[in-house]
């Protein structure tokens, strides 16, 4: 079927090159499927992205499994998420051997080095033309700065995306004297799982684990090194030192970030248990995505919940804002850094069919010539 191949091709693409984490993923996501391709245009793009913030689980790889079920349907779903996914696991596993076999990790920090500033370019690149759409009144202005503000003093994600939605519903309902208390429910209900006692490494235990954390996650890859250590540290089956070898596999790795799961499960328990622990933090994006995929456009249809979703909209940009604010207070720290970031950036605005791809990887070779520098 054409559209599979499409989608098989494209985000194992994307796998392969999505370096940054999920705000850079979501960025290259829209140059290639709203820009490019157009499969879909930027407004449903837009609450694609504030649906996925609202449920659990690694947003860059919720984002592509809606775009695999608005391209093909469930067939699609379950192709681009597991091209996507793929790579960084295959990639991360490779490592996991590696490192179980000599006890060190290869050198990479010169490309990261340069890889980083071009990432903050591509984002920002992104996020200009949503910005600019999801702006549609000076009230929707006055939320996402005012997220922007407490996003970049650490507030909650979670709680910042449905502040803003039912804010949101709250002046709509006041302005159109509609306020019915009982008919605005809480849209979604999370997944809770119960705490699964931990007395051996095995593979049920693992799966259990990662399955849990999958479920009942939200925020950053950061929130997951907290979970893994609470879980796996503070139980006793991994070491604070293999966990933090972890983290920086996941950081300089392709793909998502909870790739690193697969490098944690091979310490455990080899290959089975990285198998095992990739599909356990994994399948409950592709649940949730499958269950919420229908309701969005519902959502969009409706006035209540349209207002809801233009503010998370405005919500999931000021905090991808202040995520690339984040990003470059700690990358971009000397002059070497500033020439990837000002010759990235040009490359963006300048030459807006310019695959994001040669951006990555030219900043990775830049950074990687100017090291010796």
């Amino acid at each position: 079927m054409k559209e599979l191949a499409e989608l098989a091709k494209l985000f194992l693409k994307l796998g392969t090159i999505g370096f940054g984490g999920p705000a850079a993923h979501i960025a290259m996501m829209q140059d290639e499927v709203v820009k490019k391709r157009k499969w879909i245009d930027e407004q449903h793009f837009l609450d694609l992205i504030g649906a996925t913030n609202l449920i659990p689980g690694p947003n860059s790889t919720e984002m592509t499994i809606h775009i695999g079920h608005e391209r093909a349907g469930w067939k699609g779903l379950i192709v681009a998420g597991l091209c996507f996914i793929l790579p960084a696991v295959f990639i991360t596993g490779i490592f996991a051997w590696l490192y179980k076999q000599y006890g060190q990790l290869p050198e990479v920090q010169p490309f990261i080095y340069g890889i980083k500033p071009a990432i903050i370019a591509i984002i920002l690149g992104a996020i200009f033309p949503l910005a600019k759409k999801s702006l549609k009144s000076v009230e929707l202005a006055i939320i996402g700065f005012t997220v922007l503000i407490f996003s970049l003093i650490n507030f909650s994600e979670i709680y910042l995306m449905f502040g803003a939605g039912f804010l949101a519903m709250l002046l709509f309902s006041i302005r159109n004297k509609k306020l019915n208390t009982a008919g605005t429910i809480f849209p979604f209900t999370l997944l809770q799982i119960a705490n699964t006692s931990i007395f051996s490494a095995t593979n049920l235990n693992l799966f259990l684990i990662f399955l849990k954390i999958g479920a009942i996650l939200y925020g950053s890859g950061y929130v997951l090194f907290a979970f893994l250590d609470t879980e796996l540290v503070s139980t006793g089956l991994l070491s604070r030192q293999q966990l933090i070898d972890a983290i920086a596999v996941g950081q300089f790795t392709p793909g998502p970030v909870f790739s690193s799961v697969t490098f944690i499960g091979y310490q455990l328990n080899g290959w089975s248990g990285a198998i095992i622990s990739t599909i356990g933090i994994f399948l409950p994006s592709f649940l949730f995505v499958a269950l919420l995929n229908p309701l969005v456009r519902k959502m969009r249809n409706s006035k209540l919940f349209s207002v809801f979703l233009d503010a998370v909209n405005v919500a999931s940009i000021a905090i991808i804002i202040a995520i690339c604010y984040q990003m470059g207070k700690d990358t971009i720290t000397d002059w070497r850094t500033i020439l990837i970031a000002v010759a990235s950036l040009a490359l963006v605005f300048g030459f807006k069919k310019f695959n994001s791809a040669i951006i990555v990887l030219g900043g990775a070779g830049l950074g990687y010539l100017l090291s010796f520098l």
